[in-house]
């Protein structure tokens, strides 16, 4: 597969490069390797009659590369998957469900606004559960935290545009104080939103380096209030958990929730959507409303993904029905990879690996990746390295 880089400005400079083996650092940054169908940005594969792109290739012969299931349910390649190195903090948001996101797209379609519109929420009648598996150390904002939590966090700022903030997540039910907050931090007046931020930051500048239940929370609130000033976000991404992924350890996002990759490198899958609204800590459009809408503002600990270990793959469990992943990590040795039933990529994100099907094979290094049709059976690994698999969740 060549597969193409979307240069954003949050991306990295030398992760995906050398990851790839590629001179570092880069003229520009380097935030997501696409791996797919997907129409902004499709994969491109070497054919007898030249190279093609996925989309066009799938469009031709939907029964040998997708299977008839996942082409009778899907009509296409159903997931994305990439290789995501975020350098800076991306922008807090948040995705719909199925319904949400069929409604809002046949919504936004009669008012005839374009697709390329730049205040255009929903691009798809999809919904975009997504998984992150982290490559090295890797920082998100995930989901609301407990109230109580963030009040103790609030009152010790010491903001006094915090206190009233802090005094409802104390006293009121948590979905209706969180409710409170999002609608303060996103549909106050302006100058008071402005006003709002700048204290925040300041308060999170006073008490950076100091004893703390919430060192590293504050720490973050001074980077992204440095990033972004002025912008209220800064309060949302001081209620939502920190989470630092070790290597291997994955996130699962449903629709809902509200999330923000912070800082390292990963592997992501999600369903092949384009539906994302924005909540800040962005110049791109903020649709508070419409976001406030999708939300879940429930509030706990987000808990990593569970995995099974069969054999030499390590199975990351979701519900999504678009996708699942899994892991290998191989020592000279070989893994038998199947029954397949669908279409599949595997990338190769350490080492190097040879992938075998029948009379064909092809030796696969960091940062490369191929496309597994559903014909043609069961396949195998073999070498030393670590390989990614990406498919439909059959259960």
């Amino acid at each position: 597969m060549r597969n193409r880089v979307q240069a954003y400005a949050w991306g990295s400079h030398t992760a995906l490069a050398t990851l790839r083996g590629e001179t570092a650092p880069t003229a520009d940054p380097e935030a997501e390797l696409w791996m797919g169908a997907h129409p902004i940005a499709p994969s491109r594969l070497a054919t007898e009659s030249g190279e093609r792109s996925l989309v066009e290739l799938v469009a031709d012969h939907p029964r040998e590369l997708l299977g008839t299931p996942v082409s009778t349910e899907f009509g296409g390649l159903p997931f994305l998957m990439k290789l995501l190195a975020a350098r800076q903090p991306l922008s807090l948001q948040a995705h719909p469900s199925a319904e949400q996101a069929k409604a809002g797209f046949a919504r936004e379609e009669a008012t005839g606004l374009s697709l390329s519109a730049p205040t255009r929420s929903y691009k798809d009648p999809h919904h975009k559960p997504e998984l992150i598996a982290a490559l090295t150390p890797f920082s998100a904002l995930v989901g609301f935290r407990s109230t109580r939590d963030t009040a103790r966090l609030f009152a010790a700022l010491g903001a006094a545009r915090l206190a009233p903030l802090a005094r409802a997540l104390s006293e009121a039910s948590p979905s209706e104080a969180l409710r409170l907050l999002f609608d303060t931090v996103t549909q106050s007046a302006p100058t008071a939103r402005e006003d709002l931020a700048r204290e925040t930051l300041a308060a999170c500048r006073a008490a950076a380096g100091k004893p703390f239940d919430f060192t590293r929370e504050v720490a973050w609130g001074v980077r992204i209030g440095d990033l972004y000033p002025g912008d209220p976000g800064i309060v949302l991404a001081l209620a939502l958990n920190l989470v630092v992924l070790e290597p291997g350890q994955a996130l699962y996002l449903p629709a809902g929730n509200l999330h923000a990759y912070l800082e390292g490198t990963g592997v992501e899958i999600m369903a092949s959507s384009d539906n994302v609204l924005r909540g800040g800590l962005t110049p791109k459009h903020v649709d508070a409303r419409e976001l406030s809408r999708v939300l879940d503002f429930e509030a706990g600990p987000p808990a990593l993904v569970p995995t099974d270990l069969r054999g030499l793959e390590r199975h990351y469990r979701t519900p999504a029905r678009e996708f699942a992943l899994s892991r290998f990590e191989l020592s000279g040795t070989t893994a038998t990879v199947g029954p397949v039933h669908g279409p599949e990529i595997v990338v190769v994100t350490s080492g190097s690996l040879e992938i075998r099907r029948q009379d064909e094979s092809v030796r696969l290094p960091p940062g490369a990746s191929v496309f597994v049709a559903a014909e043609g059976g069961a396949y195998t690994l073999s070498g030393a390295g670590t390989a990614f698999r990406a498919r439909v969740n059959d259960g």
